[in-house]
């Protein structure tokens, strides 16, 4: 009878790493490696062990709010009492004391300052997150810089995955949309962890959408178990990690990078446009975000177009749609006013182009929100009623690569995890 067991190497990544852009390098050879399988035979039972490489991730954490990578201040504590290590000299603080550290503190002076819970986490007490103040399992590291301190959090990549999935899935989902979200958050941070994209902090990613979302949201059950299940496994094309891009909610159809300005190539033909749907219709047709319209005064759409991109047109006259890509999404918009006209492309200049407040999003259901920054996505027609604008979109966020509430609706019909990521990542590999 053959057990399972998984045997979790930690091991840090090394500094030397490559610098370059954010998430583009080609990841260490040692990532490519598959999990290794060793048998052994004992008392007439094979047993199987497969290793899964579990590298340390370092993450800076971000002041709240995610405005700041540099804090003013930071306080730290645990239930279990901290180690703290500052060159050789090591201090040892009882459960429950809180420490606070100033970008002018005597304990810099020897460096780097790295903080250890005895047992457990590391309390966090002068930042706040999503479900209150956070907490974090590995080391937290301490530098200064002239603005004032970094925080590192360094662990275990899987530990990571933990705050990452519920962070950027609700920990309701069915449980293999959580598998295939986990996945996904480990082949990109894998992708990310080839190079640092904080050279500066020695730290491979942050805890904002910058990179993926980490410990905004309680830990769950749920997220763990999707981690724990899927663990040591990646998306792969020929080989070779990819990274997985994936967002909220799609119209129906997704798009592919040609929505950022790339050309369509061997190496990104595994995101594709394809129909989110079965033989029932679109599978996402019943959520809020699968369509969406918006009524703007041209004067408050005016004052937007100008701040946004920078060019005084004066009044807004029209708004052309010049091109559309893959799925339907916009490239590139012409607006034209009565001072002069811009063009804008790529998904996420055109929908930051018409972002901001002053106007409402009727959702799919009814329901009303407020304006933000970003349109919420470019899949949209737009016309001119008088002296309105009215924008008739459909989906939220960049519509490449996996639609979330999309991986939970197909977990609902009862597709697995392998199925829905093969299903948005084209030509692709599990494992």
């Amino acid at each position: 009878m053959s057990v399972l067991v998984l045997v979790f190497i930690i091991a840090g990544l090394t500094s030397n790493l490559e610098s370059g852009v954010r998430g583009n390098r080609q990841e260490k050879e040692a990532f490519d490696q598959k999990p290794e399988e060793v048998q052994t035979e004992q008392e007439n039972q094979e047993e199987e062990t497969q290793v899964v490489s579990n590298p340390n991730i370092r993450v800076l954490l971000m002041t709240n709010g995610y405005k700041n990578p540099i804090h003013s201040s930071v306080t730290v504590s645990s239930t279990t009492g901290l180690s703290i290590t500052y060159g050789e000299k090591v201090e040892e603080c009882e459960a429950g004391t809180e420490v606070t550290f100033m970008p002018d503190d005597s304990r810099f002076q020897s460096g780097n300052i790295r903080i250890q819970a005895k047992e457990g986490e590391i309390t966090v007490n002068s930042l706040k997150r999503g479900y209150g103040i956070p907490s974090y399992q590995g080391i937290l590291e301490l530098r200064t810089t002239a603005e004032g301190i970094a925080i590192i959090n360094e662990l275990p990549v899987e530990n990571y995955l933990c705050r990452v999935v519920p962070s950027e899935m609700p920990s309701g989902y069915e449980i293999e949309a959580l598998k295939a979200q986990a996945v996904c958050a480990r082949s990109y941070a894998y992708r990310q962890m080839a190079e640092y994209g904080y050279p500066e902090y020695e730290a491979h990613v942050d805890d904002s959408t910058n990179y993926q979302v980490y410990g905004n949201s309680a830990p769950a059950d749920s997220a763990d178990r999707a981690v724990q299940e899927t663990a040591g496994q990646v998306v792969r094309l020929d080989g070779e990690i990819v990274t997985t891009y994936y967002y909220s909610t799609s119209c129906g159809k997704t798009t592919s990078m040609k929505a950022w300005g790339n050309e369509e190539n061997d190496g990104n033909r595994y995101l594709q446009s394809v129909e989110v749907k079965d033989e029932n219709g679109d599978y996402e047709r019943n959520l809020p975000w699968y369509r969406w319209e918006a009524r703007i005064p041209a004067k408050t759409l005016s004052n937007l177009v100008g701040l946004n991109t920078g060019k005084d047109i004066g009044t807004l006259q029209n708004i052309n749609i010049l091109e559309n890509g893959p799925g339907g999404v916009v490239l590139t918009i012409e607006a034209v006013g009565d001072k002069g006209s811009v063009r804008v492309s790529t998904e996420n200049k055109i929908r930051r182009a018409f972002g901001g407040k002053g106007y409402t999003i009727i959702k799919h259901d009814g329901t009303q929100v407020k304006s933000s920054k970003l349109l919420p996505s470019a899949f949209f027609t737009i016309n001119k009623s008088g002296d309105t604008f009215v924008i008739q979109g459909g989906g939220f966020g960049h519509g490449i690569g996996m639609s979330q509430t999309g991986a939970n609706e197909m977990a609902k019909s009862g597709k697995n995890y392998q199925e829905i990521l093969t299903f948005f990542y084209q030509g692709v590999t599990i494992g």
